[in-house]
C-alpha cells in the first residue's frame, strides 16, 4: 500500500530510541498517523513540529497497518509560531478539534480551511477571528452547522444578532428581544468575514457561541472538555 499527499503536522510522539509517530491532517486522506524513522535527527526533528506543512509518502503492507511516512518539508512555520503565545494556543485548539475526526476519514474542504487559519496564527490581530471561524467550520464539517442565513422566527435576513442555543439558528434583534437573556450573541464577523478586525467583546461572543455547540455536540459525548487554550485566545483579543 502506498500513497502521496500533502499534510500539516498536528503532533508527534516519540517511539523507541530514534523513531516517532507522526500525526498529520492530510488533504486527501484525513487525519493520518504513521511511523517516522530517524525522527530525532536534526533535519527531521525540525520538520516534525506542529504547524509545518510536509510532503508525505505513506507505505504499509496492509491498509489497516500503522505504516511509515517518508517526509519532505514544504513549509516550516514552527519557527514563526514559537515566540507567539497566541500561535501556540491556536495550535493546541486546532489539534484538539482535528482529533475529533475519525482517523483516515477525508475532509478536503476542512484541510483548505486549516491552511487558511494556520497562516494567521502568528498575527495576533487576525488569529482570534480566524480560529473562531475555523471552529464554526468544524461544526459544519461534523454535521452540526450553524444556520446564520436568516431569522428562525421571521425569515428576515437583516439585523441578525442572536443564535438559538437549542437549534443553532440565527434570530433577529426584534424577534429575540423578549428572550435575549436565553439566546447567544451573534457577532457580525461570523456572517460577514470581510472587514475590520472584530473587537475583543466580539471574539469572546464568538468563542462562547461556537464553544456551546462544540461542547454539546462533539466534546461532551466523548467525555472530553473544551481546550483550555481557547481562554488564552479570548484574553489576548480583549487585551488588544
Amino acid at each position: 500500500m502506498e500513497w502521496r499527499d500533502e499534510g500539516v503536522v498536528i503532533g508527534c510522539k516519540r517511539l523507541g530510541e530514534g523513531s516517532a509517530v507522526l500525526e498529520a491532517m492530510t488533504r486527501g486522506h484525513g487525519r493520518h498517523l504513521g511511523l517516522v524513522r530517524g525522527a530525532r535527527s536534526a533535519r527531521l526533528a525540525a520538520a516534525l513540529q506542529a504547524g509545518n506543512s510536509l510532503g508525505l509518502v505513506w507505505r504499509a503492507r496492509l491498509d489497516e497497518h500503522l505504516g511509515a511516512f517518508a517526509i519532505e518539508p514544504l513549509e516550516l512555520r514552527a519557527g514563526r509560531f514559537l515566540p507567539s503565545a497566541v500561535a501556540l494556543a491556536g495550535l493546541a485548539i486546532i489539534g484538539a478539534l482535528l482529533r475529533l475526526l475519525p482517523e483516515r476519514d477525508p475532509h478536503e474542504s476542512l484541510f483548505e480551511a486549516l491552511l487558511t487559519v494556520i497562516e494567521t496564527l502568528d498575527d495576533e490581530v487576525r488569529a482570534p477571528a480566524a480560529l473562531a471561524r475555523f471552529e464554526a467550520r468544524m461544526l459544519e464539517e461534523c454535521g452540526f452547522a450553524l444556520d446564520l442565513s436568516q431569522c428562525a422566527a421571521t425569515g428576515a435576513r437583516e439585523n441578525l444578532v442572536y443564535v438559538s442555543p437549542k437549534s443553532g439558528r440565527a434570530v433577529s434583534a426584534e424577534a429575540g428581544a423578549p428572550y435575549a437573556e436565553r439566546l447567544l450573541a451573534l457577532p457580525g464577523f461570523l456572517r460577514e468575514p470581510e472587514g475590520a478586525p472584530p473587537s475583543g467583546a466580539d471574539i469572546a461572543a464568538a468563542f462562547r457561541l461556537t464553544g456551546h455547540f462544540l461542547e454539546r455536540e462533539l466534546f461532551a459525548p466523548r467525555g472530553l472538555k473544551l481546550p483550555d487554550a481557547r481562554g488564552a485566545i479570548v484574553s489576548a483579543a480583549r487585551r488588544r
